[in-house]
């Protein structure tokens, strides 16, 4: 394949991955401060079950239409992880847990009998990066140019029923593009590796955009899965990080 055809697929992939992962570095380290672990994987499953019952009943696949039957779907997650929140919090981890079961298991009840069932599955989870064009990157960068400017500008936004709602519109965006498993890993592995340092985002995005130039370039030059390469590069990544500010506490 030419180099310039290399490229054209390259390159919206990265700007795709690259705009997640700075994206997602702030809202991981709230997770893991909270110690709400599950919630970007519930709230990305629930996003995705929006997106099946879209694809079937609508016979949507893109527009404003399955943008908007997926955002409500996160939104309704985030409200009920909200109001768990503020009623029984003992309890939220583990209902948490338990919606994302359940929506899981929803969402292939529903595609048990789809024709491209199996296709639709293995999508959800894991995406399909390289086949990210310049206008689905577009499409999306308002988004998560809000997101990152609300964050930054209004720290308030950072807690209660803002923070679940911001939280459910990256994550509706995220998984259109890349999938369950690498928004996981976006959100919860550079968090991890910057647990220990002070100066934890800049080492969070760190973390991101070398974990995604380094799945990108690997997958596409020995033609591997994009989406699992960069999950396996997030959590190379975020060990080698992490072990680096152990290992300078140990001496």
């Amino acid at each position: 394949m030419p180099s310039l055809e290399i490229l054209e697929i390259i390159l919206p992939a990265l700007a795709a991955g690259l705009m997640i992962a700075l994206t997602h570095a702030p809202l991981g380290l709230e997770v893991l401060k909270r110690g709400i672990i599950f919630i970007d994987l519930a709230i990305a499953q629930i996003a995705g079950l929006g997106l099946v019952v879209a694809n079937i009943y609508l016979h949507e696949r893109a527009g404003i239409t399955i943008q908007l039957f997926a955002l409500s779907f996160a939104l309704l997650g985030g409200l009920f992880f909200r109001f768990i929140e503020r009623k029984t919090p003992e309890l939220l981890e583990a209902i948490i847990g338990s919606t994302f079961v359940l929506s899981a298991s929803l969402a292939l009840l529903l595609l048990a009998d789809h024709p491209h069932g199996g296709e639709e599955i293995q999508h959800l989870l894991s995406g399909q990066i390289l086949f990210v064009t310049w206008t689905d990157v577009l499409s999306h960068l308002p988004v998560y140019a809000l997101i990152l400017s609300l964050w930054f500008t209004l720290p308030k936004v950072r807690s209660g029923i803002s923070f679940y709602f911001l939280f459910s519109l990256a994550i509706t965006s995220s998984v259109q593009l890349v999938g369950i498993y690498v928004v996981f890993a976006s959100l919860i592995l550079p968090a991890i590796a910057a647990y220990k340092y002070k100066s934890k985002l800049p080492i969070a995005w760190s973390c991101g955009i070398l974990s995604v130039i380094m799945g990108i370039v690997v997958s596409t030059l020995w033609d591997f899965p994009a989406g699992n390469v960069i999950v396996l590069s997030y959590a190379i990544s975020s060990i080698l990080i992490l072990y680096a500010k152990l290992k300078h506490f140990s001496e």
